[in-house]
């Protein structure tokens, strides 16, 4: 058994398919089959049974399905604790992060990293903030990046701060903007609150949405076009020309503020590499 046969296991648990599990590990499919014969032979067991509807697994099967991620885990922890052993700067970072965070200001982090430590290589995953949150508790990234705050690490620091601002490319009053198009998109659901309790404090008309865009790169695209107004973190909109906006403020005249945090474990930093990677990020200039 290798960490190639731990990472079939977990995937094809997940998946129940041998065609998807073979296309997202790229392999092809007689050599997916060929490596799950090894595995049988490996512990003399059935690991599968095959159907019409994908694969099922034995008793057998499914338990080691379930210590597949474990042993996966196990064996990346070895290579950093060796890795950390070298004195030179090498080694893989696990980073996750939220989508607007990877679009819009994780190139330029990793990129003048990279300048500095160039064998150090990164594996990112980009999914909703509340998600880092989860890979993070289950160790399976270092480090994380999120929009808004799920409480799920010990260590949170704020990296930057930014306005939540209504962003139109056509000039607005406050008080017509229920009857204005908005471009609505997918976001945090801390977020959305936010927003909406703030819209249900200023108007009794609901918005007049009529677009809904899967993220905030594809609303900015729609903002620049004319298409609508969207109610964005302002440093989505930054470096676009003719664009008015108006900052969102609570009850107590304070502006509405979306945070962006570093997350980590205290341990982590055990691992030389990422604490280079921790320091770099606090004093980067965002």
């Amino acid at each position: 058994m290798d960490d190639r046969d731990w990472q079939i296991l977990y995937i094809l648990y997940k998946e129940k398919n041998i065609t998807k599990t073979a296309q997202l590990l790229y392999i092809s499919q007689p050599a997916l089959t060929a490596r799950l014969k090894h595995i049988e032979q490996c512990f003399n067991v059935t690991v599968v049974n095959r159907g019409h509807k994908g694969v099922t697994f034995t008793t057998e099967g499914e338990y080691l399905a379930r210590v597949a991620e474990s042993m996966m885990q196990q064996m990346r922890h070895i290579r950093e604790e060796v890795s950390n052993l070298d004195t030179s700067m090498r080694g893989v970072l696990f980073i996750g992060a939220s989508s607007y965070f990877t679009m819009f200001t994780m190139p330029q982090v990793l990129k003048k990293f990279k300048e500095l430590y160039p064998n150090i290589d990164f594996n990112v995953t980009t999914t909703w903030s509340q998600d880092v949150s989860k890979l993070l508790d289950n160790q399976q990234i270092h480090i994380g990046f999120v929009s808004a705050d799920y409480g799920a690490c010990s260590t949170r620091e704020v990296l930057y701060e930014e306005p939540i601002c209504i962003a139109s490319s056509q000039a607005f009053q406050l008080e017509d903007i229920p009857f204005l198009p908005r471009i609505d998109y997918d976001t945090d659901g801390m977020i959305k609150l936010r927003i909406d309790k703030w819209w249900r404090q200023h108007f009794n008309n609901p918005p007049l949405i009529n677009m809904k865009v899967d993220r905030l790169a594809t609303c900015r695209e729609m903002i620049k076009a004319g298409l609508g107004y969207g109610i964005v973190p302002s440093r989505i909109i930054r470096g676009l020309d003719d664009i008015y906006t108006y900052k969102l403020q609570d009850e107590q005249g304070q502006d509405l503020i979306r945070k962006t945090w570093l997350l980590y474990h205290p341990e982590v930093v055990n691992l030389r590499i990422a604490k280079v990677f921790i320091d770099f990020v606090k004093n980067f200039e965002f």
